[in-house]
Order: C-alpha cells, then structure tokens, then sequence
C-alpha cells in the first residue's frame, strides 16, 4: 500500500477523485464541500433498507455482508424493531425527568438508536462493551435495567451498574478515554488464549463506542495505534451523528473517520448508521474477525443527533432547522416498520404491543427515577482503593464528622 493509496488518490479509487483536491487559497475542500465523502450519497456506505424500508439490492458495498442480512429472521426483526423503540422512549423519559428536575444532566440518543442495537445485538454474551455516556441502546442490548441508567445522572450513585454482570462498562464521561480501556482489555483477551481457539463460546472481542468529536482526543489516536500493533480484538465503533457538542465535521478532521483506520494499519468501513439491518451486520462481521484473532476494526455509523448534545445545549444557536427536517425522513423506526411491514415480519398487533410496552417502561423507568434514595455522604470514599487506605480512611472520618456538626446546631 503505497501513501497515495492511504490517502486516497490511487487511480485504482476512482470515485474518490476530487475529495481532497488542493486549493491554493484554502487547502484541502472543507466536508461541507465534498458532496459524497460527508453525506448518505456515499458509494462506500453499507446499506440494505432505504429511507422508506425497501430492501435495496445487492451491490459492491454491501455484497461482503449481504448473507448476514439474509440468514436474520422475523424474529430478529421484531426483537431488533422492539429494541429501537422501547430505547427511544427511555431517552425521552430521562430528557422529561431532567426537564423536571429529577436528573441533573441527560445526553440523548435520539436519531442515533440504529446504530447502537445493531452494534449491540452483533455483540456476544462474552464480548465487551466500552461506551462513552450515551450509549443507553447499547446498555439495553447488553441487558443493564434502564432504571440503573439514572443514577449517575442524578447523582446517587458512581455509576449504576456492575459493569462485569453484563460486560458493559461504566458510562465514561471523559471523551475518548474508554479507547484506551477498550484496546486494554482487548489485549488482555488475547494474552489469556481467548482469541482464534474456533470456540464460538470462548473466544471474545471488544468494542469500543465514541462519536465524531471523540475521534480528536489523543486518547483515541492511541487506542489506535495500540490496537493495530498488538492486533487487538478491538471494534472501535463511531457514531458520526456530525456534530461534536457545537463543531459539525469539517472543524474536526477534513478525512473521514473510516478511512482514517487505514493510516493505523487496519480496515475501515462506513455504514448507514440509520439502518439497523447494515450496522448489524457491519458490527457482526467485525467482531467475528476480532474473536478469529485478525484484529481490529473501525466502523463508522453516519447518523444524526436530532436532540442537542445534551439537556445543557441548545442546539439552534449552531445548526438549521432546515437541516434537522432532512434528517427526520431518515428516521430509524419508521425505516425498519417500512421493512417488517412490506416482508411482512409482524402484524399490527406487533406494533401496537410494541407501543404500550413503551409506555409500561416510561413509568417504570419514572418511577424508580423519582424513588432512588439518596446515598449515605461517607460512600462517596467507598471503592477508592481495592485495599483499605489510611489517607482516605482520615478523610472520610473528617468529613462525617463536619457534617454532622451542622445536626448537633439543629441544621441536616
């Protein structure tokens, strides 16, 4: 592979002619002017079901993964068309519970729930999840009640979940830094023989969630580097939903994120993150050569964040209405109902069961939100340190005992 062909001006890449055209006066075309490279117009992009959810036919894109599309059934339909909307209506409950006041803060998936069940549900029982702190559809893949999802957000707790129970990490708030732990316990999976055995029960892979804005961070970069030279099982998996917080693409990277991966020495494929059926897919077979022990995989899902970054962002100071239109005829859940219904996968009753089940976890989720106790003061030193520690020991003591100074005065 020469230098030309990583950066994507070999003759034998046609259809990439014109992405990075020079410009004497600005440099490289920002993305907002590469129609194809930043957009769902993209010839590279896996995908099997249109806006509307007719199954697209098979071409060279997506022909690597088509048989995996073909060999799911209507039940994998159901479970997957379920998956999309119980976890849009959880994230609308966490955005009205922190609208009420009950949570602090709450980072919304909304538009981004395709990419994360497929993603999930390509995920075996031992394989490893590592999120960033959105990933609430990856957490219900996973199996973590979406009750425990609150806690964090609304302080009771560190985190909410026994991340070893369904081997999904704790939500990481620093961006990029679950990278690193990923392709960490990735190696570890390969120096414990967990790798190329042929058992389907044994061998394991890692995946590693981030969105756009992540793909910045040094952490990321050297997640990378790490994982291509130690030919890690590691998936790293990003959520392109083009806007980091405030900054759309083009103030990031001027190269896309797939085919970045090139540069570290290992594939990159773009996929439809709006299409359930192509991220599944795209997911599986990555993971699949993860646990064969071929290493790693970057898989870019371009998708859409229809909310704002978080319930702290207003999203309109930086970005059209015009814009977020578009992208509601590219919705998730009204794409796989397209499918099911034309192949003919449920009956209405199926999605009306669908329907009030959302509604039975709304309040669930509602109500144990409004439940959580609030946590003893002292447990804030609590799992520090594996082993005891005198320092944190001192200052637990110091701590409960200003506190309850402000009792003896009558105060709480």
């Amino acid at each position: 592979m020469s230098d030309k062909d990583v950066a994507g001006h070999s003759g034998a890449r046609s259809h990439m002619d014109g992405a990075f055209e020079p410009s004497p006066q600005r440099g490289p075309k920002p993305p907002s002017q590469v129609q194809g490279h930043f957009s769902d117009e993209n010839p590279e992009m896996v995908q099997f079901v249109d806006a509307d959810g007719n199954r697209l036919e098979t071409n060279e894109t997506n022909a690597p993964y088509a048989q995996i599309v073909e060999d799911m059934t209507s039940e994998d339909a159901r479970v997957i068309y379920r998956d999309l909307v119980l976890i849009r209506r959880i994230d609308a409950e966490g955005f009205a519970l922190q609208r009420q006041g009950e949570l602090g803060l709450w980072p919304s998936l909304f538009g981004q729930e395709a990419a994360q069940v497929g993603a999930g549900r390509a995920l075996r029982e031992q394989d490893y999840a590592f999120p960033g702190y959105r990933e609430h559809g990856v957490a219900w893949t996973r199996g973590v009640p979406p009750e425990n999802l609150l806690g964090m957000f609304r302080g009771v707790n560190h985190g909410g979940w026994d991340s070893n129970a369904n081997n999904f990490h704790l939500y990481t708030i620093v961006i990029g830094n679950q990278m690193l732990h990923a392709v960490g316990y990735a190696m570890g999976i390969s120096l414990d023989g967990d790798v190329g055995t042929g058992d389907p029960h044994r061998d394991g892979a890692v995946m590693a969630f981030t969105g756009d804005g992540g793909t910045s961070q040094g952490d990321f970069n050297e997640a990378l580097v790490f994982a291509a030279v130690s030919q890690a099982p590691c998936v790293f998996f990003i959520q392109n939903n083009q806007w980091a917080i405030s900054e759309p693409n083009e103030k990031q990277f001027i190269i896309p994120p797939y085919q970045r991966a090139r540069g570290f020495g290992f594939p990159g494929v773009l996929v439809d993150g709006n299409d359930p059926l192509a991220t599944y897919a795209v997911a599986k077979d990555a993971l699949d050569k993860a646990r064969a022990g071929q290493g790693p995989t970057l898989i870019e899902a371009y998708t859409y964040r229809m909310g704002a970054h978080t319930t702290s962002d207003d999203p309109t100071k930086y970005r059209s209405d015009a814009e977020v239109e578009i992208w509601k005829e590219k919705d998730p859940i009204q794409r796989m109902r397209g499918f099911m219904t034309e192949r003919g996968h449920a009956e209405p009753e199926f999605f009306d069961a669908v329907d009030a089940e959302a509604d039975e976890i709304a309040a669930r989720v509602r109500k144990a939100c409004q439940e959580m106790p609030d946590p003893e003061l002292a447990t804030m030193f609590d799992h520090q340190y594996t082993d005891p520690h005198p320092i944190v020991d001192t200052e637990r003591g110091e701590f409960v005992a200003y506190h309850a100074g402000f009792a003896e005065e009558g105060g709480q």
